[in-house]
């Protein structure tokens, strides 16, 4: 007996051992949100679970094939049929939905593999959703094989990727566009930007993307194109291990042996200088303003001599073979239960390399006259510059599931490093006040990183729920020295080039080295709190919450010319640091003088946001839903440095905004699948820390200038611009109609109106030393109106055999005006033509009269396969504007990006993923061009990005 009774020990341990694990996610499908204490069973036994407050169940049960049960009082009862439990494995049920339905009480029988795969959840809240939004869901990131939050995010109807990293929402810039990570403002590897770099995120650690395009009181109050908010997982599913890699050739870039770089550092290729390009004086040993270092003493000459020969020598670029591009990321993630609850945690590392090469890149300058039947050409530079960047991320988090809460904390770290080498042949004529032709050469590096820390809280009693956040971010930017010089090409008295060069400070400039420094700190936290209740004798709930952001930073440029007295040189680069060009020797020509005496380019800066909202959503009658709320927000902005008549501030209060945001987003549902929304809110777009300063922000390549707004601009006594920048508020008005059909597809029909008070613009300045300088500007009242036309249709309707091809697209047409300000209309008359009349109203800046986003694609789960071409193009915009100085308006050309991909998965379990994209099918060149008064364009900017093929392959263990 004792051996019968111990191998059936045996045999049942290894029955348990040998057990699989079912999980799965029940939401209410009213609504898309998760049901609480749903029971879900395997049919025809008493093994089940009940759902938590996430909608979540796990059931443990030996190998085999079940029917799964799940119900709920007042609800139909679903059956999910045929499903596979192998042992040791997961088995994930993505959403079951579930209909109440008093009156009947029917049950319903899917199939497993159709609940595995569909994105009803993310519909379901699409259609209920408060405000107007559009997304993609993990289901779709495992189907798609998406590598990361970028390339799934082109996939959103509305949304485009601007340089592979950025999202914009209906065509409106950065300006309009906010990204959030897990509903929390986190700035990105650029300060300046509202938008964060999604590139860095592996789709394999999200739970979603969402886009709002229309505001409610819960969310920040600065967009207006769209906001982005990335959904990390807490808790993962299933145990996921993934690798990847893949390479990019651009046959106009890569394996080029006239490509553009310089010698860096040995950790270069890990996004950070070594030290290479430190700077190794210290500020209380500077030498600021010397003129004529034989008048110092012996003992400071020493000092000073050897602080010149400190500096790196290299000044000019050379010519290497350059490499195709390449990326590999790894991630991990998995859930065990612990005496505290449920624990998940999960980890994610990428690492990206690319090279771009541009032989044929054009900066212009070209200016107005009024006594001329063409543009003027002021300064043109055309040449070739390479670029290499670096980006290492990496993600981890860890979350705490207990019955009635949930805590995560996540650590994001973002770390890249950028190589910049150009060669141009420049012009410039006597429009500028120097006629002059010659040569240069620019060096830069741009380093940049950011450390993120998420820890947030929920907290579910009885009918309430408190949801809160912290979030600190540290991020800091250096340029370490950027290198620039500038021959120019002498000529005879026949006017024909000798084949010598000099540099003079009255033609050239001296060859300058800069230093630029950026440090800032960003937190922000939120208290949330809503509360379920029933009004009218339907569903409602109120929440209302609280929330801070302060930022602070520091910024600095340390620059140097280098003084010349000699004027021969043979056109060598590098020679400027020879040894016998350097103080104190006998043909020591060449000496530092800083410039950071009275520096503009120096400041610290704060600023703070305090918000306060209070939002309902009720249904007073059947089939209509309303969501009103208000938002407050206190923003505070204090500036301490100098500004450009060298007077110091300290800690000075530069803005002081208080505005109520109103919203009201109502929804009648026509049919199940059918909605009407109308929306009005108030939203608000702000400037950044760059903008609202004094600084004088100078690009070596394209010899273009950033002036901060807090400057003001007077001209014979005439204020052109009075240095108070504002805040643009923005009323919007939205109408749509939206119809939800299987297996996602979509229509709608919207119709916006917006209207703008103190649109910023960046607008082009004239001064007696440049006409290359830009500075952000309030340009008068603006309105926007317009269309958008969304669909996501299967062939089917032509024939079934055609039901895995779908089309898609949106069309946005657009129309928008703005009144000039009395100096700006003014200035554009004064160069109009004789007989010629000037209209007060323009187009504004940032807005595309259209866009246009279209794609054919053919989708087969069971195969593995899919295939798409995407086709975007925007219509002619305003780049810049030509403002209250007469210049010609820059409006970007419509770049027609023809897009192919195709992926297949295969493998056990469709373990593997193997992508092949081609971007820039058509091969179509990215140009912004000078328009004005009727006269023939004239081009700004311009080069050829050329068409690049990837290739990407990817394993789940």
């Amino acid at each position: 007996m004792k051996y019968f009774l111990f191998a059936f020990l045996i045999v049942s341990i290894n029955a348990f051992g040998q057990q699989g694990i079912i999980r799965g996610t029940v939401i209410e499908d009213s609504n898309g949100e998760p049901l609480f204490g749903v029971t879900v069973q395997i049919k025809g036994t008493t093994n089940g679970a009940i759902t938590d407050f996430d909608g979540k169940f796990e059931i443990k049960t030996s190998p085999g094939t079940y029917d799964l049960q799940a119900s709920f009082v007042s609800f139909q009862t679903i059956t999910i049929s045929g499903l596979i439990v192998e042992a040791n494995e997961v088995t994930l049920i993505d959403q079951i939905n579930l209909k109440e339905d008093v009156a009947l009480l029917d049950e319903v029988v899917v199939t497993a593999e159709v609940v595995k795969t569909t994105e009803a959840a993310l519909l379901t809240v699409k259609r209920k959703s408060a405000n107007l939004i559009d997304g993609i869901s993990a289901a779709s990131f495992r189907k798609i094989g998406d590598s990361d939050a970028a390339s799934a995010a082109k996939r959103i109807t509305g949304v485009s990727i601007e340089g592979g990293k950025y999202v914009y929402v209906r065509g409106l810039g950065d300006r309009y566009t906010k990204t959030l990570l897990n509903g929390m403002d986190i700035p990105g590897l650029d300060p300046d930007r509202n938008s964060l770099q999604m590139d860095i995120f592996p789709t394999n650690v999200l739970d979603n993307v969402i886009v709002s395009k229309t505001f409610t009181a819960n969310l920040p109050a600065d967009f207006t194109g769209g906001l982005v908010n990335i959904e990390t997982k807490d808790v993962p599913d299933v145990k996921s291990m993934t690798a990847s890699f893949g390479f990019g050739y651009n046959p106009s870039m890569h394996f080029n042996s006239d490509y553009l770089t310089y010698e860096g550092g040995k950790t270069d290729w890990l996004g950070f200088d070594d030290g290479t390009r430190e700077l190794h004086i210290s500020d209380g040993e500077l030498f600021q303003n010397v003129n004529n270092p034989t008048l110092l003493s012996p003992a400071d000459q020493q000092v000073y001599s050897a602080q010149l020969r400190g500096f790196n020598p290299q000044m000019g670029a050379l010519r290497e073979r350059s490499f195709m591009d390449y990326n590999f990321g790894f991630s991990y993630g998995n859930q065990k239960p612990i005496s505290l609850g449920t624990l998940g945690y999960s980890f994610a590392i990428s690492y990206k390399n690319s090279t771009e090469y541009y032989d044929d890149a054009v900066y212009n300058t070209y200016l107005v006259r009024s006594d001329r039947d063409e543009l003027s050409l002021a300064d043109q530079r055309v040449g070739e510059f390479g670029v290499n960047n670096v980006l290492i991320g990496g993600l981890a988090g860890v979350a705490l599931k207990r019955d009635n809460a949930k805590y995560k904390l996540n650590i994001l770290r973002l770390q890249s490093g950028e190589t910049k080498a150009g060669s141009f042949d420049l012009e410039r004529t006597i429009e500028v006040g120097t006629d002059l032709i010659g040569v240069s050469n620019n060096l830069e590096y741009s380093q940049k990183s950011l450390t993120n820390f998420y820890l947030s809280g929920e907290h579910f009693l009885d009918t309430w729920k408190f949801e809160w956040g912290l979030s600190p971010t540290i991020s800091k930017i250096t340029d370490p020295d950027v290198r620039n010089t500038l021959y120019e090409r002498l000529r005879d008295g026949n006017q024909q080039f000798t084949g010598e060069v000099e540099i003079s400070a009255g033609n050239t400039n001296f060859p300058i080295r800069i230093w630029r420094e950026l440090d800032e700190v960003n937190y922000a936290g939120k208290l949330d709190a809503i509360k379920n209740f029933v009004a009218f004798e339907n569903d409602a709930k109120i929440s209302f919450g609280v929330g801070s952001t302060y930022k602070e930073r520091n910024f600095i440029i340390r620059g140097f010319d280098w003084n010349i007295q000699q004027q021969d040189f043979t056109g060598n680069y590098n020679e400027i640091t020879d040894e016998e060009n350097l103080f104190p020797n006998e043909e020591g020509n060449f000496y530092i003088a800083q410039f950071i005496g009275g520096n503009v380019n120096q400041y610290d800066a704060t600023s703070s946001i305090y918000s306060f909202y209070v939002s309902t959503e009720l249904s007073p009658v059947n089939k209509l839903k309303a969501i009103l709320g208000i938002r407050g927000e206190d923003y505070t902005q204090r500036y301490t440095g100098i500004n450009q008549r060298n007077i110091e501030l300290n800690n000075e209060k530069v803005v002081d905004e208080f505005n109520l945001f109103p919203t009201g987003n109502f929804i009648y549902s026509l049919k199940e699948n059918q909605n009407l929304r109308l929306a009005y809110t108030r939203t608000i777009a702000r400037y950044s820390f760059k903008e609202a300063s004094f600084i004088e922000y100078f690009d070596p390549l394209t010899d273009r200038t950033f002036l901060g707004a807090l400057s003001p601009i007077i001209n014979q006594g005439d204020t052109l611009w009075d240095g108070n920048i504002r805040s643009t508020l923005i009323d919007n008005f939205d109408l749509r109609w939206e119809v939800f059909g299987k297996r996602g597809e979509t229509l709608s029909v919207s119709a916006f109106y917006k209207t703008m008070s103190d649109p910023i613009e960046i607008v082009q300045l004239r001064s007696a030393a440049s006409s290359k300088t830009f500075q952000p500007q309030n340009v008068g009242d603006a309105t926007v109106y317009g269309t958008e036309i969304e669909f996501k249709k299967s062939l089917n309707f032509i024939s079934q055999s055609l039901e895995n091809f779908f089309i898609n697209g949106n069309t946005t047409l657009s129309v928008s005006e703005i009144t000039m300000t009395r100096q700006e209309f003014e200035a554009r008359q004064a160069v109009a033509r004789p007989g010629q009349e000037i209209d007060n109203r323009r187009e504004l800046q940032g807005q595309s009269p259209y866009i246009i986003n279209a794609g054919l694609s053919y989708d087969n789960f069971e195969k593995g396969l899919e295939v798409g071409l995407y086709y975007n193009v925007q219509g002619k915009t305003l780049t810049y504007t030509g403002g209250v100085n007469g210049f010609a308006d820059v409006y970007s050309v419509p770049f027609n990006s023809l897009n192919f991909s195709a992926i297949k998965s295969f493998g056990q379990d469709d373990n593997m993923r193997l992508t092949l994209k081609v971007d820039n099918v058509l091969n179509d060149k990215r140009e912004w061009e000078y328009e004005s008064l009727g006269l023939p364009n004239e081009t700004f900017e311009a080069r050829s990005p050329g068409t690049r093929v990837s290739l990407g392959f990817r394993y789940e263990f």
